[in-house]
């Protein structure tokens, strides 16, 4: 039996996957770094609050600080280890974005061969700076917001102090603009994304997920 087999035989639960792209710059050194760890690790503790959730909920992490790379791999989060985060390098905004939908798209190919059913894919991007790798963001963000509009993924843009708006006005979908992170509030984010998902995997069908999702007042304020 091959790995990608083994793990749906011991859980053949339907999988709802959280792509979480995080700015991981200099810019982002000392107290925003840290809260961002802290914030990462309650999530896995929050979801796992709800048993049922932790087999469905699926996290990979895509962090750009120097370069884009991905840091783990789909894993539910009863598997998932939160990673120690470290601050360096510019931003290349652009390539991350592009590897969070090639991840994507490969991890759907994967449920649809073993014949997994699953949750419209959550895409999560956090940033307290702009690009530095170019326009290759652009095509990737209009590539997203398509997939979006089609059902095919819920897209969130999340500005931490500094993010240049006007680029992350263009990366989300006009109807969810990016919301703004209210004084390094990292773990109440996180904490509302996993009530959020944790609602959306709780659902009877994997179709049926349009769901209203708790308040963001605690955390954010849409951009003025």
């Amino acid at each position: 039996m091959d790995l990608e087999c083994a793990e749906f035989v011991d859980n053949p639960e339907s999988r709802c996957p959280v792509v979480l792209v995080l700015d991981t710059s200099e810019s982002m050194q000392g107290h925003p770094i840290s809260e961002l760890n802290a914030g990462l690790a309650a999530f896995k503790y929050y979801v796992e609050e709800d048993p049922l959730a932790a087999l469905r909920v699926e996290l990979a992490v895509i962090t750009f600080g120097g370069e884009a790379k991905l840091i783990q791999d789909f894993k539910t989060i009863d598997q998932f280890t939160a990673p120690e985060l470290k601050a360096e390098g510019n931003s290349p905004l652009g390539g991350a974005l592009t590897l969070s939908l090639f991840l994507l798209e490969n991890r759907k190919k994967v449920y649809k061969r073993q014949g997994i059913s699953y949750y419209r894919p959550w895409l999560f991007l956090i940033t307290d700076g702009a690009p530095t790798d170019g326009m290759t963001w652009y095509e990737s963000a209009q590539a997203a917001q398509l997939a979006d509009k089609e059902g095919k993924l819920s897209l969130y843009t999340i500005a931490v102090k500094g993010a240049d708006m006007r680029i992350l006005t263009q990366i989300a979908p006009p109807y969810r603009p990016p919301f703004l992170l209210k004084d390094l509030k990292f773990q109440e984010l996180f904490q509302w994304l996993s009530a959020s998902i944790r609602c959306v995997s709780m659902t009877a069908s994997p179709e049926h997920h349009m769901l209203a999702l708790p308040a963001i007042n605690n955390w954010a304020e849409p951009p003025s």
